[in-house]
């Protein structure tokens, strides 16, 4: 080949494979591959998308297919098909840079059906269906599903993996009410460029998952504390959605607990819609389940633990964060914990029962409770969680007004708070009289659904849908309830046992277990607390009332200073052989032990309440049922 001077000390470019003709320059030489050879000159290639002809006008020497040489850019013609003539270029002796095909990157928000686009992202879910295998790419603005045809049932790219940062181009379409990329090219990034993908990532990632600045639905010095560790669960909830992992929401099957719950499953179910173009995905990464103890069982756990891994291996899902509300914050609470660190699976807790913060703290990645900050039970987690809920969607607020209310009357709640919350409620249409049909509504509906969600009906008792069925739904199950409470109390109250401790106290007990009727409504906690009511409203004087079974006691207090997670700690080391466990708040909480053993701790336990401190003062202002 005969080199001209003037080309001598000319870079030559060597395309990307994914270069197309738009990356041509018609100054610039290319090295190309001959892959075809006819009568009227050479076919070359300079990439996977960008071929065309030498015309043998223009050639000087004979190449083969396989033979490289440098080439210009003559003419592309209007039907798409490109024309390049010789450079005079030695390839063998040229200075060769590799060339990166120039594309825009499209953000995920932003893609519009029938178009080709170009996305970067980070791999968060592969998903093999029984046809294309769906790759969700998520980016700074969001999460799209990526679909690519190896064959039906067949495993595309093979070699890409979860967390695997990426290029996709393709063309954008709509499936299934979302967006959806079908792949055309899909490669994993690295070196320089994986490393700046990832930043630029993180960095809008981080941005994106601050919460929302809110201002409290009411003034409350006591509430002020908290907002920043709310802030903290809001923005770990928001960067977990924006990650693509699932979220296991787990919350005390009583009134506050789903007043806790629900408002914070619709803030997220909303956020996952803005960020997800599936339309189905908000089903697939949140789970909202009960739990009938205010703690987390080693039952719970191990479904969980089991349903996760799971739908980690069926569906290529992360696992989850594990949200706990209205309960989690107790040592009872570490031996479920422990055997989700075992995989990772990051836990927050918002609650209001007494906590063990050393028990717990190192197992948690956020936690919010009133006691942490000098505060009490009084503050209710369904009020916790309504500004929580505010702070991942604050479009919802209009919505939630009237929650406070319900959650604080659910868990008879006296803090001085609780008359603003009444006068909020009232200003959305709500009475005193309304609330509590709606806080019995909501007891005696879970009860009822037991370990299910009941998503739907719970939203309906608490008016957070369209209010076509709320207001007969819960005159019809607050009436069911009432009516259930007071045929339990006839057949109970005769078999009350009553005496005068020492301390002046009533102390009033009742065997749940023989003499009030066993699994119905209500339950033996809501059974100890009304007849606890009923003697407190009788007598106006300090109240304990003990339900008790074979193996458990449920406890209720008024104008008693008891503190019973201590008591229950110090008569798991007094009785040898009892196998105490329990806790709950200071003047509520439920007790544990072996049958065996049930008349020393009882008496034991009795003992320790007659030496308690009468305080007049906690008659009204510290009653609280955790049912």
């Amino acid at each position: 080949m005969t080199v001209e001077p003037e080309f001598e000390d000319v870079v030559v470019s060597e395309l990307d494979p994914a270069c197309t003709a738009e990356d041509l320059d018609s100054e610039g030489a290319y090295l190309a591959t001959v892959n075809g050879v006819v009568e009227y000159g050479v076919f070359v290639d300079l990439s996977e998308e960008v071929s065309g002809l030498v015309h043998e006008s223009t050639l000087d020497e004979e190449y083969a297919v396989g033979d490289r040489l440098v080439v210009r850019l003559d003419q592309i013609r209007e039907n798409g098909d490109i024309a390049f003539e010789p450079a005079g270029i030695d390839p063998e002796s040229a200075t060769v840079e590799t060339v990166a095909h120039s594309y825009e990157i499209t953000p995920t928000a932003k893609l519009t059906e029938r178009e080709s686009a170009h996305l970067e992202g980070e791999v968060v879910q592969i998903k093999q269906t029984g046809g294309p295998t769906v790759f969700q790419v998520r980016d700074g603005s969001g999460i799209v599903p990526c679909t690519a045809f190896e064959g039906a049932g067949v495993r595309a790219y093979t070699d890409v993996e979860v967390g695997d940062l990426v290029h996709v181009s393709g063309e954008v379409e709509r499936r299934n009410g979302g967006r959806q990329v079908e792949v055309e090219t899909l490669d994993v990034l690295e070196g320089e460029q994986a490393t700046e993908s990832k930043a630029r990532l993180a960095d809008a990632t981080e941005e994106r998952a601050r919460p929302h600045e809110i201002e409290p639905l009411i003034e409350w010095p006591a509430l002020s504390p908290m907002l920043s560790g709310l802030e903290e669960v809001a923005e770990l909830i928001r960067r977990t959605v924006l990650e693509g992992r699932p979220v296991r929401m787990r919350h005390h099957a009583d009134g506050d607990g789903m007043c806790a719950a629900v408002p914070v499953a619709l803030a997220i179910e909303r956020f996952i819609e803005e960020v997800h173009e599936d339309d189905d995905a908000a089903q697939h990464l949140l789970k909202r389940l009960p739990s009938k103890a205010p703690f987390y069982e080693m039952e719970d756990a191990t479904r969980d633990l089991n349903y996760s891994l799971g739908d980690r291996a069926r569906h290529g899902q992360k696992l989850p964060l594990l949200l706990m509300l209205d309960n989690g914050s107790t040592e009872e609470d570490v031996p479920a914990y422990e055997t989700l660190a075992h995989y990772d699976i990051p836990i927050a807790a918002v609650d209001h029962h007494h906590p063990d913060p050393e028990a717990v703290e190192d197992l948690l990645a956020a936690h919010v409770n009133p006691y942490l900050h000098g505060e009490d039970y009084r503050i209710t987690t369904g009020m916790l969680c309504v500004e929580l809920a505010r702070m991942i969607d604050p479009t919802i607020t209009d919505e939630l007004r009237h929650v406070p209310a319900v959650a604080g009357i659910a868990d008879r709640s006296k803090a001085d708070a609780m008359e603003r919350y009444l006068e909020l409620a009232h200003e959305e249409g709500y009475d005193e009289s309304d609330l509590e049909d709606i806080s019995e509504a909501l007891d005696y509906a879970a009860h009822w659904l037991r370990y299910s969600a009941g998503r739907s009906l719970i939203a309906d008792v608490l008016d957070l849908s369209d209010g076509e069925y709320h207001a007969d739904l819960v005159d019809f199950l607050a009436e069911r309830a009432q009516r259930d409470i007071d045929e339990q109390l006839d057949a109970a109250m005769p078999h009350l046992e009553r005496e005068r401790l020492d301390n002046g106290a009533h102390l009033c007990r009742i065997d749940v277990e023989n003499h009030a009727h066993r699994f119905t409504f209500p339950a033996p906690g809501t059974t100890t607390g009304e007849i606890h009511d009923r003697i407190v409203e009788e007598t106006g004087d300090p109240v304990i009332t003990i339900g008790y079974g074979p193996d458990f006691a449920v406890l209720r207090s008024d104008g008693v200073r008891l503190d019973i997670p201590r008591m229950v700690s110090e008569l798991t080391e007094e009785i040898d052989g009892g196998g105490v466990s329990g806790g709950g708040h200071l003047v509520v909480g439920s007790i544990k032990f072996v049958k065996g053993m049930r008349e020393e701790v009882l008496d034991a336990l009795v003992e320790k309440m007659d030496e308690a401190e009468i305080d007049e003062a906690l008659s009204s202002a510290e009653t609280v049922t955790d049912r």
